[in-house]
């Protein structure tokens, strides 16, 4: 779960290591149409800031955001005043409505420690997804795809502000675990340095597909796409 520090910077960080939140949504959304032409609700489940949620309101008559951290949902109600975000689980969330179209983007399911939560999770999907819906989500990696020992650092100057990340991932058991280090410098507030560890379950294409059926669903894996992690696109079967 991220804090409010991390939440701060995240956008910044992420956009500045080339993540485009924009082109991501589309090429959800061009994928999601072949399956479903309905256009009129979307639940953008793990919304974070609300990046994504802002393209897709775009496209959408009503857009709304679900996440577990309040400080990411902070933002994402500053960035987009009226749409609906909250807090809630994924394994077990119940908002007493379906939508069009249920995302799931940037390997957000990767959180989920088990096949059991995984299907939790997607179970909560089908019971939402209203009749002729699609549901779009971006696995973690899996296991083979999976670089252990993988480093990345960047250096990033936004408006007075600059931020220093460097991370390593290593392989933990089932999992990939990966340390996050921060230096923050403002010149107001100075420097600041904070650390974050991330756990993410390596689920394979097979406990991904088993579990999507499991849910009562239809899936297609498409590969190459969403930073080459692909894409599963799924309809109630």
């Amino acid at each position: 779960m991220y804090g409010a520090e991390a939440a701060a910077i995240y956008d910044q960080t992420h956009r500045a290591r080339g993540k485009d939140f924009l082109a991501e949504a589309e090429t959800v959304l061009d994928r999601v149409r072949t399956r479903s032409k309905a256009s009129g609700s979307l639940l953008d489940v793990a919304c974070g800031t609300g990046a994504h949620l802002e393209v897709f309101g775009r496209h959408f008559a009503r857009v709304e955001g679900i996440d577990v951290s309040e400080p990411m949902l902070a933002v994402a109600r500053e960035r987009l005043p009226g749409v609906p975000v909250s807090v809630a689980d994924m394994r077990k969330f119940d908002l007493g409505r379906t939508y069009d179209v249920i995302t799931c983007l940037f390997a957000s399911v990767g959180y989920l420690g088990s096949e059991a939560e995984l299907t939790a999770a997607l179970r909560c999907f089908h019971r939402h997804l209203a009749p002729g819906g699609a549901v779009a989500v971006e696995p973690w990696w899996f296991p083979e795809t999976f670089l252990p020992g993988h480093v990345a650092a960047d250096v990033v100057e936004v408006r007075g502000r600059t931020v220093a990340r460097v991370s390593h991932t290593v392989r933990d058991g089932d999992a990939s675990r990966m340390e996050v280090h921060y230096v923050v410098a403002e010149r107001a507030e100075g420097v600041r340095y904070f650390t974050e560890t991330h756990r993410a379950t390596l689920f394979s294409r097979e406990q991904y597909e088993g579990a999507f059926r499991e849910a009562g669903f239809a899936v297609e894996y498409v590969p190459g796409i969403q930073n080459g992690r692909g894409l599963f696109l799924a309809v109630a079967a």
